[in-house]
């Protein structure tokens, strides 16, 4: 492991390690202060990077034997201002106050908790304009919040405070920016497995694993594409994992990110994660709200759902949307398949991801592409809703692949998981079903609990016999749309596999042999279950016996 990466991971610990010192340990408000802190740190660094690597004169200043902050307070405000002017809008602004090593200088001072939050809520005020995120409704979510007050101890605040700048000052980023996605996509991973498994994979709380998130990104846009200015949207983003892997393949440079969760805890993780990615032009589409209800992304007119090059989602499968429900049955033009009726019993049994299915196919363009993780019980549904939308995208030929991935692959469910890839351009002849069931290593996770994960040559078996369509014994088969349609629709890779019968050379004395044996089996059988009928018969006439004594006396 890398030095930076193990000063990563240990500035992670250390951070989780102090809030449990407070109290806080798997508190609810835990994961914000880590991500909150993690974030300033990464901003920190990154605004002390671009100041020494910008095309300034002045930038010589930063880079001599004095400390970049110190260098940097002494400026002129003129010559700030001109330093500040040649950096990227990428990075926000920070002025010689709002800086790690200032607060390092001041925790002596009793109301340190105070200059702490202020700190960095005057950081979020002042770079508002791009740094923030928004609801459905159009409120402005800042980019930190004040974090000390989560702290019920008021006495307790200041030292807490004081406990996190500790963590902070031992070490740089600035080696692992040049890294960008592939260094921090793991620190994300590390940084947020703590927080995906509270809510037991209700809605917005499913996190999709990296090695997932890379399959359906590399079967989307496939390897070395050369793309520009793509559209990239995902309904359910949760913590955004998907929207990096697929940014990453295309380019980050070349697409711009949509996004819509429920969740707050996962829009504070996304964010982070768009700025760890240097996404930061994506932060104002990453929207906060029920994207079933009220999707906010919308074409110029303001009337149809907005439709992009590439759309990704990793949805709940099953919640209960009963006090919405009724909202979104209204709108039959979005849910052409149906909307799943609220039961008596079990409304949490609701099947909400056939909701997303039929919402990820209508936000595409009519060249665009689309994966949705799915149940795998969805690909061999007979009836219902599930039965309308596999005949949809079968019928209009936009299905062109479906890969069944191991059990316990995903952290948050049981479920067995598959995963749709859609094309709307409808110009394939040929779908590929994958049965992947088979592959991966077990392992067990921080609790104990049995996962699977795929290794790197799985990852390439899968991505490699997709992309050539090719048929492998008890692995995958190329279908045509009719043999779907014979097969009632199915979308399972098993139910293609040709059934195969062994063949085994003997010899005449052999085989007079087993089927001597076959017929003393049988005449054995035979005989035993005439006995068998034999001692029914007399237990039977014994009984009317009986019943007859009883009724004559």
């Amino acid at each position: 492991m890398s030095d930076i990466k193990e000063k990563t991971l240990r500035l992670i610990d250390g951070l989780k390690a102090t809030c449990q010192s407070y109290g806080m340990g798997n508190d609810g408000n835990e994961y914000k202060i880590i991500t909150q802190v993690f974030l300033y740190k990464f901003l920190n660094d990154k605004f002390g990077y671009e100041l020494k690597n910008a095309k300034s004169e002045i930038a010589k200043k930063l880079t001599g034997d004095v400390k970049w902050e110190t260098a940097y307070e002494n400026l002129s405000d003129d010559e700030r201002m001109l330093i500040q002017s040649a950096i990227s809008p990428d990075v926000p602004m920070l002025e010689p106050y709002h800086l790690i090593a200032n607060l390092w200088n001041q925790q002596g001072k009793g109301d340190f908790d105070t200059i702490f939050d202020s700190t960095m809520t005057d950081i979020a005020e002042q770079n508002a304009d791009i740094f923030s995120t928004q609801t459905t409704v159009n409120t402005k979510i800042p980019l930190f919040e004040a974090l000390t007050p989560f702290v019920t101890d008021s006495a307790q605040r200041a030292p807490f405070a004081r406990a996190l700048v500790d963590k902070l000052v031992n070490f740089s980023f600035e080696e692992a920016f040049a890294q960008n996605y592939d260094f921090f996509s793991s620190i994300f991973e590390y940084l947020i497995k703590d927080y995906n498994t509270a809510g037991g994979g209700k809605y917005a709380e499913y996190y999709t694993p990296h090695a997932i998130a890379t399959i359906m990104a590399r079967l989307l846009v496939g390897d070395n594409a050369d793309l520009h200015s793509m559209e990239c949207y995902d309904p359910s983003a949760g913590t955004g994992t998907l929207l990096m892997a697929l940014s990453h393949q295309i380019g980050e440079e070349r697409c711009t990110i949509f996004s819509q969760d429920i969740s707050q805890r996962s829009n504070k993780m996304l964010k982070l994660n768009l700025l760890l990615n240097g996404l930061v032009s994506s932060l104002d589409n990453a929207i906060q709200g029920d994207t079933l209800v009220s999707p906010y992304h919308k074409s110029d007119d303001g009337q149809q759902l907005r439709q992009f090059d590439f759309v990704v989602s990793n949805p709940p499968f099953k919640m209960d949307f009963s006090d919405t429900r009724e909202k979104i049955a209204a709108m039959p033009a979005r849910f052409w398949a149906g909307v799943p009726n609220v039961p008596a019993k079990k409304k949490e049994s609701m099947a909400i991801y056939t909701c997303f299915i039929q919402h990820v196919i209508n936000s595409l363009k009519k060249t665009g592409k689309g994966a949705i993780v799915i149940p795998t019980g969805f690909i061999t549904a007979k009836s219902g809703i599930e039965n309308k939308i596999l005949h949809k995208i079968v019928d209009d030929k936009v299905v062109f692949g479906c890969v069944s991935m191991p059990s316990n692959v995903f952290a948050n469910t049981g479920t067995n998981v598959s995963v749709l890839f859609f094309d709307k351009s409808a110009t394939t002849d040929k779908v590929i079903l994958i049965d992947a069931s088979k592959l991966g290593e077990e392992y067990k996770d921080a609790n104990g609990l049995k996962k699977v994960r795929l290794n790197d040559d799985e990852i390439e078996k899968i991505v490699g016999t997709f992309q050539r369509k090719e048929a492998v014994e008890d692995f995958s088969v190329a279908v045509s749309y009719d043999e779907i349609k014979e097969k009632g629709y199915s979308l399972s890779a098993g139910q293609y596999f040709d059934i195969k019968i062994d063949y085994v050379d003997i010899t005449e004395e052999e085989f007079n042999a087993r089927m001597a044996n076959y017929k003393q089996t049988l005449t054995e059988q035979f005989k035993e279950s005439h006995r068998l009928e034999e001692e029914i018969m007399k237990q039977l006439d014994a009984l009317r016996f009986n019943a007859n004594v009883g009724n004559n006396e």
